[in-house]
């Protein structure tokens, strides 16, 4: 069965480098929404007359959120549609908790939940501060806006979620990351995305 598997969660969470771990392991491509939207962000915000670096501002959201979301699924479904396997990694807050929206998604390249098997990995951190020292040590200035506003960036962006698609619940995984990625932790991920074949 064809498998679409999102790493999501929070800046600093560490899912772009638990899906690439994975990925490399499995020979699997992969669709960062930060790589795939920066070329248009920047454009988007240069014509604007606002900062190219902004990732977080209300601005930001208003022009480039939404299509950010846009081209990666576009990219993710088509890797879908001609029969592959894709890791796909964003925060998809708005999208996790609007119950119909994957099956909406699969439903406009004529896919459903019944042959597509998607997976949830939700990657967190047990407190904010590590949230903070993580995102300032990789030192991006992406990230400058959220460390310039943390209250308002922590609250509405580190907070743990649940997921909203009819899934079954075994097709979830609450992932803390709050340790350095090793063999083991690499491990319990790939039993989870792959089950007993993994091994």
């Amino acid at each position: 069965m064809r498998k679409l598997v999102f790493f999501v969660g929070g800046a600093g969470a560490g899912k772009t480098t638990l899906a690439k771990a994975l990925a490399r392991k499995r020979g699997v491509a992969v669709i960062d929404m930060d790589t795939v939207l920066r070329p248009a962000a920047e454009a988007l915000m240069t014509q604007a007359g606002l900062d190219p670096t902004d990732r977080d501002s209300s601005s930001y959201k208003a022009l480039c959120r939404d299509l950010g979301y846009r081209i990666t699924m576009d990219a993710a479904l088509e890797n879908i549609a001609n029969g592959g396997e894709i890791f796909v990694i964003g925060p998809f807050t708005k999208e996790t908790e609007t119950p119909d929206w994957i099956e909406h998604e699969l439903s406009s390249i004529g896919a459903s939940l019944s042959d597509v098997e998607i997976k949830v990995v939700f990657v967190y951190l047990q407190d904010e501060q590590l949230h903070y020292e993580r995102i300032k040590h990789r030192g991006l200035i992406l990230d400058q806006h959220k460390l310039d506003n943390w209250s308002e960036f922590s609250q509405s962006s580190l907070a743990k979620r649940e997921l909203k698609w009819r899934i079954p619940a075994a097709s979830v995984l609450y992932f803390d990351n709050s340790q350095n990625l090793n063999e083991q932790s690499l491990e319990t991920l790939e039993h989870f995305v792959y089950g007993a074949s993994s091994s």
